[in-house]
């Protein structure tokens, strides 16, 4: 395909100017150039397309059929750039179009899609395409207009807002703790069944921390899976100890179905839930109304930690 360079772009601007004018002189005036930059460029172009555009006489110009006809083409295409830039700039003022956003699995699922029919029912004019997925994609790559990452970041591409703390529990059934008993440190854990989430960085090993203390265990369990709700169902059916964020297990530990095991420590380091995004620079109104958004949810607290429902 043919590219537009600065000097077409100029060309076609002095046929233009010339076309609206019928005057080099008035052309010129418009375009901020002296005429004979005007006749200059304009001979360029009829030497590149081959044809004359323009009939010169001492006392006026003309446009040729051919001329004419290149002169309504150029302004219907003209126009269409308008358009296309119009739109554009409705697209950054006004809340509307598609919303593509790139949400954690399970959290996802849960919490967060729960929550965007409110979203939507304020802006009657948008829609959501939501992507649920455990791996971090890679927004800017991906086309996403934003994302709900758990975890750290380490992307400096990216325009990020922390929404809440991300702490990693241990619970299991009451059943469970009546028929095996409690661990009572870390090392306990070693004579019993841990379910194993391969999501985790550091799977087999739990890493527990109590303030400045660390203490490492490789777990062994009935159970692997790369899917937290499987692992939850299973320790609520009383199959064993479950390690995972606590935004998983908040309802259950509410309802009693689930209770801490270790409550003193955290698995794994402590993270965030945020919000990301590509660029603060020319952001959409309708990424920025959900950014506004989100945060006011997460203003008193994560929904996990402050209802049993989500918001």
């Amino acid at each position: 395909m043919s590219q537009l360079d600065s000097r077409h772009i100029e060309e076609i601007a002095a046929l233009l100017a010339v076309a609206e004018e019928r005057s080099f002189v008035a052309a010129g005036r418009i375009l901020q150039r002296h005429p004979t930059v005007i006749s200059k460029r304009l001979a360029a172009l009829e030497r590149r397309l081959g044809v004359r555009l323009l009939e010169r006489t001492t006392r006026q110009v003309r446009l040729t059929d051919a001329g004419a006809r290149l002169v309504d083409r150029l302004r219907s295409a003209t126009g269409l750039i308008t358009e296309a830039e119009q739109e554009a700039s409705l697209g950054a003022a006004e809340i509307r179009g598609v919303l593509r956003l790139a949400l954690p699995a399970a959290l996802g699922r849960l919490w967060l899609g729960p929550m965007l029919p409110e979203f939507l029912s304020a802006h009657p004019l948008l829609s959501i395409e939501a992507a649920y997925s455990e791996r971090f994609v890679d927004i800017i790559a991906e086309g996403f207009d934003a994302a709900i990452r758990v975890g750290e970041l380490a992307d400096s591409r990216l325009i990020a807002k922390k929404l809440s703390d991300h702490r990693r529990i241990l619970c299991a059934s009451p059943g469970y703790i009546q028929k095996h008993g409690a661990p009572k440190n870390p090392r306990d854990l070693g004579l019993h069944n841990c379910l194993g989430f391969t999501g985790l960085a550091s799977y087999p090993e739990w890493r527990l921390s109590k303030g400045e203390r660390k203490e490492t265990v490789v777990t062994r369990g009935t159970l692997i899976a790369n899917d937290s709700e499987t692992l939850l169902a299973a320790a609520r059916y009383g199959l064993g100890i479950i390690g995972a964020g606590d935004w998983l297990m908040s309802r259950d530990i509410a309802e009693g179905t689930l209770v801490r095991v270790l409550p003193d420590w955290d698995l794994d380091e402590r993270g965030g839930v945020y919000l990301i995004r590509p660029s603060a620079k020319f952001t959409p109104a309708k990424t920025t109304a959900f950014k506004e958004w989100i945060e006011k949810k997460f203003d008193c607290g994560a929904p996990w930690n402050t209802d049993a429902r989500p918001t």
